[in-house]
């Protein structure tokens, strides 16, 4: 009943939230992806998205079908995979910002698993710049992770907007440097956040690092300063910074896949679990995506 390329482009569109970042991931005309999105809707008999000029949303029949889809394809994959006798094995070397491993990734590992039982699959859980750099050095197949503003490079998976976190009753002193919870160099976040600071003319000072997001999250919940992290991907205990605290806007950051020539031991693997990423990529935050850009490590 319901065409595999439609779904696909659905799950673009409400990953991205976006008919245009849609189009370029998927390498079709924008044309093509609202025709794709149209004949589904005319299928369900329900509109998935309201848009205008300026936004677009899931509707909750949308949101309904964001499961549906993702289900459909799954199985879609591999059935296709039992008849043709294609499954990928050998090793694959993926690496991954830990925010995704603490929330939604084992979700969709498990998933890949089940249709890909042959894989070995080593994972990494670092910094997003360290995961770039060990990707450019060869040492990994498969990146999941932020990508920093200049960077062209990479597969958009989601976008999700930076805020200001810290424990519920945290109060800011406007009279002394903001304290801040950040991961060491070359952490993306961090770089973010002091240049944001830097350019409102707001002094600061690190009052913790730690490699670790379950470090941070330790030092945030007891009060010694705040973090800039994703609006979707916010942990429990911690809460955003209300505007009366007088930080700056941080803006927006692109998670991303990327992969270098593959070996020829995890080619097709890599690219059975970018595809996996990608049509469940909306289960790797907490909420639906927002039309900004997200964090991580």
């Amino acid at each position: 009943m319901y065409d595999p390329a439609q779904l696909r482009t659905f799950l673009a569109v409400a990953q991205t939230l976006s008919f245009t970042q849609a189009a370029r991931r998927l390498g079709l005309r924008q044309s093509t992806v609202s025709q794709h999105v149209r004949r589904l809707e005319d299928a369900t008999g329900r509109p998935l998205f309201t848009r205008d000029t300026h936004s677009v949303e899931l509707t909750e029949d949308g949101e309904a079908m964001l499961g549906f889809a993702r289900r459909i394809l799954e199985v879609h994959e591999q059935a296709t995979a039992h008849f043709t006798g294609v499954r990928p094995g050998g090793r694959l070397r993926f690496g991954a910002s830990e925010d995704f491993v603490l929330t939604r990734l084992p979700d969709i590992l498990q998933s890949f698993r089940r249709g890909h039982p042959e894989v070995d699959l080593e994972l990494t859980v670092e910094l997003s710049g360290t995961l770039h750099e060990r990707l450019d050095a060869g040492r990994l197949d498969l990146v999941l992770a932020k990508r920093r503003p200049e960077d062209p490079r990479g597969e958009l998976v989601w976008r999700d907007d930076l805020v200001w976190i810290g424990a519920p009753r945290l109060r800011l002193d406007p009279a002394r440097p903001v304290p801040l919870i950040v991961y060491p160099p070359p952490g993306i976040t961090r770089a973010l956040a002091m240049a944001a600071l830097e350019r409102a003319g707001r002094p600061w000072r690190v009052a913790c690092t730690s490699g670790s997001l379950n470090g941070l999250v330790a030092a945030a919940r007891a009060g010694l300063g705040v973090m800039a992290h994703s609006r979707g991907l916010i942990p429990p205990g911690l809460a955003r910074l209300p505007e009366r605290a007088g930080l700056p806007e941080l803006g927006a950051v692109d998670f991303v896949l990327r992969h270098v020539e593959p070996r020829p031991s995890a080619g097709g693997a890599a690219d059975a679990l970018a595809r996996a990423i990608l049509a469940g990529g909306d289960r790797l935050h907490r909420g639906r995506p927002p039309s900004g850009a997200g964090t991580g490590t």
